[in-house]
């Protein structure tokens, strides 16, 4: 059974799934699908239409499943998806998508989003984040597995973070940061490897070795990008890391960070 506070205000269209936990003044409007198991804090409002997974736990005065912040938004029926397991603190703001983006703004599983966090329309995370205290991510952006960022940082519309890469506190990100990499600085820089979550990660030394010798040819001077990611290919190209590397490079159309 699910436990609802009385003083909750539930849309006639959600759907509960088993043992979902409802907090005192908790407002549930449109079409709302929340998974077993789930606890939404005293004061959330949850807008449809969302679906969100099993186990999650939501803090109070969240408000997910807003209308996107755009100039362009006309009332089109856009969406939001939400993986299991993540934890959400306290004020977190999770709008959904526009008919301009992808339409769904989209977070993954296990992923822990402290105090303040705001995610823009039309995001893609995936899983195992962890975001900091009142950082915020603009529209469009995607952030990878494992990635980390530090408190009160902010990420640029339509830039991507890299898996396992960690973004400083109070790092203003305004081009792509590439995987297992440290961005910092208020203009973010590439700082070097992100050696604790490659190590939290389970990477192997040896792995972790290639990944640093895949970044120094990166970073060459006086080296066109595109012979120096050829030279990473032909060099270490059997590595899923370092081809991953390569990838997030020859992907990107903002630009990535450089040293």
């Amino acid at each position: 059974m699910s436990q609802i506070h009385p003083t909750a205000l539930i849309d006639s269209r959600a759907e509960l799934g088993e043992e979902v936990k409802i907090g005192a003044y908790v407002v549930i409007e449109g079409k709302v699908e929340i998974g077993a198991g789930t606890e939404l804090g005293p004061y959330s409002y949850i807008q449809g239409p969302a679906r969100i997974g099993k186990d999650n736990r939501i803090g109070a005065y969240v408000h997910i499943g807003g209308i996107p912040q755009h100039r362009e938004y006309r009332g089109e029926e856009t969406g939001l998806e939400i993986g299991d397991e993540n934890l959400i603190r306290e004020f977190v703001t999770i709008h959904r998508g526009t008919a301009l983006g992808t339409g769904i703004t989209r977070v993954g599983s296990g992923n822990f989003i402290m105090v303040g966090v705001h995610i823009a329309h039309d995001c893609q995370l995936g899983n195992q984040i962890t975001i900091a205290n009142y950082v915020q991510i603009a529209g469009h952006c995607q952030v990878d597995d494992y990635a980390v960022f530090g408190g009160l940082a902010g990420v640029h519309q339509h830039c991507r973070v890299g898996k396992g890469a960690m973004v400083a506190a109070l790092a203003g990100v305004s081009l792509d940061v590439p995987p297992y990499s440290v961005a910092g600085g208020e203009r973010a820089r590439f700082v070097g490897l992100n050696r604790v979550g490659l190590k939290r990660m389970g990477v192997e030394e040896e792995v972790v070795r290639a990944i640093r010798r895949a970044y120094r040819i990166i970073s060459q001077p006086g080296v066109l990008l595109k012979d120096a990611l050829a030279e990473v290919e032909q060099e270490l190209g059997e590595i899923p890391e370092v081809r991953e590397i390569v990838e997030f490079y020859r992907s990107s159309t903002r630009g990535v960070i450089r040293r």
